[in-house]
């Protein structure tokens, strides 16, 4: 009863987090708001839905003693680290792509790659 409190919660604000980075990426101006708008957003919204994931398998686990769901637990903990890894070197990938190809970030920011001649 308690972890099932518990799952809904991390998977309400996981799809709460979700959410926001869908609005950021459809109400910001340029290429860089928008890209950490949605990569900062979607990362933590699919970890908490991974954090309840893994509090489902472990809840399930001590009621069944299936060793399956340890396997999803393991899964679940290896596709998290990935994810925090991968979205943060694809943004940036995408952001310098994105400056190199002359996309101008808003004026009112400042722009560093510019001053340094990168």
């Amino acid at each position: 009863m308690i972890a099932d409190t518990f799952i809904l919660i991390l998977l309400v604000i996981g799809l709460l987090f979700n959410a926001l980075g869908v609005i950021g990426l459809l109400r910001f101006p340029d290429v860089y708001t928008r890209l950490h708008a949605s990569t900062k957003a979607t990362t933590f919204g699919s970890i908490f839905l991974c954090l309840g994931v893994v509090v489902f398998a472990i809840s399930q686990y001590l009621g069944t003693s299936d060793s399956q769901y340890l396997m999803v637990i393991t899964h679940t903990i290896i596709a998290v680290f990935a994810l925090a890894i991968t979205n943060a070197a694809g943004s940036h990938a995408i952001a310098r792509a994105a400056h190199r190809s002359g996309q101008k970030p808003d004026p009112a920011v400042v722009d560093k790659l510019t001053e340094a001649g990168l």
